[in-house]
């Protein structure tokens, strides 16, 4: 007997996916171009996400939280609802996660008793992970940061990249080299030797702080190490997926826009969406678009019932970064002329799409 496949969203998904989707429309939506073009996204709507209890639902009732089943499926949800909104808000609001969700689950007791805590507030409360490095095809498994051992503390040194929240956020978690291997290592703000530079001039992200990180014999205790040399691949499935998710929802944007300007746009006695070019290139942005979502779905499945999904992420997270370009990019093409004004939020999409496929671990499910 075939078992079947049910597609189909639980009461509880769809609630939380109606959530976050009101939540984009209210504070989000008509106020994302002037937050753009002002290089700071509006503190009261990720202060509202965060009063959603999202975060603090990862963290277990003995440490503050609420103590609920993360779940990488309902997150991968979420990302796609807030990245549909804009990128930059998804990665914002949703910072916080990349931080708490590798103490939750690689964190020692002691770990979890230090930092957990501190995400329990009602106030948003940024946090960060430094993985990127400046380099043409960077390989997070061939990162020039590195770890050393001495005594009882670690000794890092290198610089990352494309850093959020990097100049406020208290505790980043760094990816470095160590002993063959990159690993996880917990590094708080006042730790000896860390410099946060200017924030970066990036093509798109413009509502979102990045910074170049330096470490110049950066030094940690011992017991800041977090996790094994096994953390990186549980933390890169989580993080590519995000990517994904967050990829469909910048996708789905630019596919909803681009057709609804199409049905409106008169040329010559009917709209330009009745022209079998534009049909076309309408068509294929929906089936990439599922087709994205579901691989994304699949990991985001594949983790939650705790199998590996090394090679699903992968493929999820490879596949949306070449998708988002071409989908973004007819969006562009669909308005003409006017995709290459910043009126239209296409160009935005298209900026912002471009980073799936050159970063890592922008957010986590």
């Amino acid at each position: 007997m075939v078992e079947e496949i049910s597609f189909a969203l639980s009461e509880e998904q769809q609630m939380m996916q109606d959530t976050v989707r009101q939540l984009v429309q209210a504070n989000i939506t008509d106020g994302i171009h002037q937050m753009d073009e002002n290089r700071q996204l509006n503190n009261q709507a990720v202060q509202k996400f965060w009063e959603l209890g999202i975060i603090q639902s990862m963290i277990p009732e003995e440490f503050g939280g609420y103590g609920m089943d993360s779940s990488p499926v309902l997150h991968t949800l979420m990302l796609e609802e807030l990245a549909y909104g804009d990128m930059t808000f998804a990665i914002y609001a949703m910072l916080p996660a990349v931080f708490v969700l590798p103490i939750v689950h690689l964190g020692t007791k002691e770990q979890k008793e230090l930092y957990l805590p501190e995400f329990c507030n009602t106030t948003f409360f940024p946090a960060t992970l430094a993985i990127n490095e400046l380099s043409i095809a960077f390989d997070v498994w061939n990162c020039t940061t590195t770890a050393e051992k001495k005594g009882d503390k670690y000794v890092i040194n290198g610089s990352k990249c494309f850093v959020p929240l990097a100049d406020e956020s208290n505790f980043m978690i760094v990816v470095a080299h160590y002993e063959g291997n990159p690993e996880l290592f917990i590094v708080t703000k006042d730790s000896t030797g860390v410099k946060v530079g200017d924030r970066e001039k990036n093509s798109g992200w413009w509502a979102l702080p990045t910074f170049e990180v330096v470490f110049e014999n950066c030094i940690i205790p011992a017991s800041n190490r977090l996790g094994d040399s096994s953390a990186i691949t549980w933390l890169l499935q989580r993080t590519k997926t995000a990517l994904a998710a967050i990829g469909t929802g910048i996708s789905r944007a630019s596919y909803e826009y681009a057709k609804k300007y199409a049905k409106e746009r008169q040329q010559f006695g009917e709209s330009i969406a009745s022209r079998q070019s534009i049909a076309f290139m309408i068509a294929e942005m929906a089936y990439e678009i599922d087709a994205m979502r579901l691989l994304a779905w699949k990991a985001a499945s594949t983790i939650e019932n705790k199998l590996d999904a090394t090679k699903l992420s992968y493929l999820a997270k490879i596949y949306a970064g070449e998708m988002v370009m071409k989908i973004t990019d007819y969006g562009v093409q669909i308005l003409g002329g006017h995709g290459y004004i910043r009126d239209h939020p296409v160009e935005r999409y298209y900026r912002n799409g471009r980073s799936i496929a050159v970063c890592e671990g922008m957010a986590i499910i």
